[in-house]
């Protein structure tokens, strides 16, 4: 579980633990993985990689006969995965920002568009828009919760 953090204030303590998957699954999963990587070649008239079908055989065979066997490299697979995620988040999420977010906006500012309508106008009595045409009459909305 992750615990708060001080210099954040959101809380991004998760409420439940977060939990693998069954051991069985990771099983298959990882049988099916290495099925593909062992037949691909085939589709392109090669020849099959023998060393990931074995693979694939033993994953399949202990997923379905001694599934507790796959335990660790289970749990192993899982933290793999929340270590991938603290990484590859934030740089996904900043290219975006930086990549996407940030030329749009400047962008918009160099063409003097205002989309959210954020400028202040002095002149106006009130930031109302009327709908064209006007919404549902009041009275069809009397118990909204």
């Amino acid at each position: 579980m992750t615990e708060a953090r001080p210099d954040i204030h959101e809380s991004i303590a998760h409420e439940q633990p977060i939990q693998t998957s069954s051991d069985r699954s990771f099983g298959i999963v990882m049988g099916v993985f290495f099925a593909i990587v062992g037949l691909w070649p085939v589709l392109f008239g090669g020849t099959p990689r023998w060393w990931s079908i074995g693979i694939a055989a033993a994953f399949t065979v202990l997923a379905l006969v001694l599934p507790r066997v796959l335990a660790p490299l289970n749990r192993l697979w899982f933290r793999f995965g929340l270590f991938l995620n603290r990484i590859v988040s934030p740089i996904i999420l900043g290219l975006m920002f930086y990549g996407v977010f940030t030329p749009i906006g400047l962008l918009l500012r160099l063409f003097g568009k205002d989309l959210l309508r954020l400028k202040l106008d002095k002149s106006t009595e009130s930031y109302w828009i009327d709908r064209d045409p006007p919404g549902p009459a009041p009275e069809t909305i009397k118990q909204q919760f």
